[in-house]
């Protein structure tokens, strides 16, 4: 039985886990945030203590006058896995979402991405990507001297906490692994896991093909009374 002290419950009443925004303005924007996401799920899925959030409000200070954001995605090191419906810091041993993600909407004003910026760079944000997927224009900034600073050139950027490869190329943004994979959508990850299983369906039915052929050429053999160390090496 879970119990709740009464800061949990005070918690809970404070600082709700939805703030009524839908997740994405389009079908684009949420295409990335899914691809994003779950390509880092991917990624990072051994590692139990790294927790990946798309859309998830956080709360970087126990405090009712400062509004919270939900980045498109957010990474954090050093916390676990699991379910969680808001990201409330000092619950999780103060630690911020290292490297945060936007993808940009119709929605998104110049003002409130700015105001965004702002907030990740009061709260301890050492990396932020910034895609536009009508314009194809990809930003990235990095903490410096607790400041983030902008990216100069993304093309071949490697993020220093993810080690994922950044290629702001034709006809949109390509993300590639650390060992040189390219992010896929479900889609092409389905296809890719049903080739590879047809590959194995293949390989195997060729193993079974051949063992039968041994077979029927042993008993040929067996049949003309020579056995098969009686054969010349070849």
């Amino acid at each position: 039985m879970t119990t709740f002290s009464p800061l949990d419950l005070d918690d809970d009443r404070l600082f709700p886990d939805s703030d009524g925004k839908p997740m994405a303005d389009n079908t684009e924007q949420f295409r990335w945030i899914v691809l994003i996401k779950e390509n880092l799920e991917i990624l990072f899925a051994d590692d139990l203590l790294v927790f990946v959030a798309g859309d998830l409000l956080w709360y970087p200070v126990r405090s009712t006058l400062i509004d919270p954001t939900a980045p498109d995605v957010m990474v954090v090191f050093g916390r676990p896995k699991g379910r969680r419906g808001s990201y409330r810091q000092w619950q999780e041993d103060n630690i911020p979402p290292q490297v945060v993600f936007e993808i940009r909407s119709p929605s998104n004003t110049d003002t409130a991405l700015t105001r965004k910026q702002e907030f990740y760079e009061t709260y301890g944000v050492e990396e932020y990507y910034l895609y536009d997927p009508e314009t194809n224009q990809c930003n990235g900034w990095l903490r410096q001297q607790g400041r983030l600073v902008p990216i100069p050139d993304l093309n071949d950027w490697i993020s220093p906490r993810l080690q994922i490869r950044f290629h702001p190329g034709l006809p949109e943004l390509t993300l590639y692994y650390p060992d040189g994979r390219k992010f896929l959508s479900s889609i092409e990850l389905e296809q890719r896991a049903r080739e590879a299983e047809q590959r194995a369906a293949s390989a195997e039915s060729a193993l079974e093909q051949e063992r039968q052929r041994a077979e029927r050429l042993a008993a040929y053999l067996r049949s003309l009374g020579i056995s098969e160390d009686q054969l010349p090496e070849v």
